[in-house]
């Protein structure tokens, strides 16, 4: 887990879990229903007004594999596709869409709750790790940390991220999304030039992404 304090506020602060992490923080939900809202947040990158109203039909009508997000979920004029985990995949065509209308929000609850099931959750694991990091973790923290293991993990280009998480402002995303780049992540891009010696990466795309503690304790 890496934390960073925020730029234009006082309290709280940033944070981006390991992939070890997300998977220990998605073995807290408490119902299928609290599975889909953190797979869609921490697994898809979905705001939290996005997690409550991406419908069946929003699955089945996508490629397979994604998930059709609108800008305007009332005008539905306009939408991205963002990826979808093969697990939530699978869930919402073998079981899902049998059990609830097409235009059904998968997560119907509003923002609140999920923010509360969060909330919730990470208290869970600040009590079972003693890792204090966690009293920080809110919704939006599930899209920040997705968008930087897109990046530094699996090194997907800058665009394709910002283009499946729905950002339009860069220097938003570099700033309050991307986080630092790690030493293995800067070693793994240099073996990418070949004229710099650059061949095969050393390291297993699984290993780049683990966010470094902050080099001062934080101030809580």
């Amino acid at each position: 887990m890496r934390l960073s304090d925020y730029d234009s506020r006082e309290d709280g602060k940033q944070v981006w879990l390991t992939n070890d992490e997300v998977n220990d923080l998605l073995d807290e939900a408490e119902s299928a229903k609290q599975w889909r809202a953190f797979m869609l947040g921490a697994r898809c990158g979905l705001r939290r007004s996005e997690i409550t109203s991406v419908t069946v039909a929003d699955f089945l009508n996508a490629p397979d594999g994604f998930v059709r997000v609108w800008g305007d979920y009332a005008k539905r004029d306009k939408y991205r596709e963002a990826p979808v985990p093969n697990s939530l995949q699978s869930t919402i065509q073998n079981s899902l869409q049998y059990e609830i209308d097409a235009d059904q929000p998968i997560v119907d609850v509003d923002g609140s709750t999920v923010y509360r099931w969060v909330r919730r959750a990470a208290e869970r694991r600040e009590a079972a790790t003693g890792d204090r990091g966690w009293s920080f973790l809110d919704v939006h923290d599930l899209r920040r940390t997705w968008g930087g293991q897109l990046l530094w993990n699996h090194g997907l280009l800058a665009s394709s991220v910002m283009a499946m998480g729905g950002w339009e402002d860069w220097p938003t995303f570099r700033d309050h999304y991307l986080g630092e780049m790690s030493p293995e992540a800067m070693k793994r891009e240099r073996n990418k030039i070949g004229w710099m010696g650059g061949g095969e990466p050393t390291e297993s795309v699984s290993s780049i992404y683990e966010p470094k503690q902050p080099l001062e304790k934080p101030r809580y």
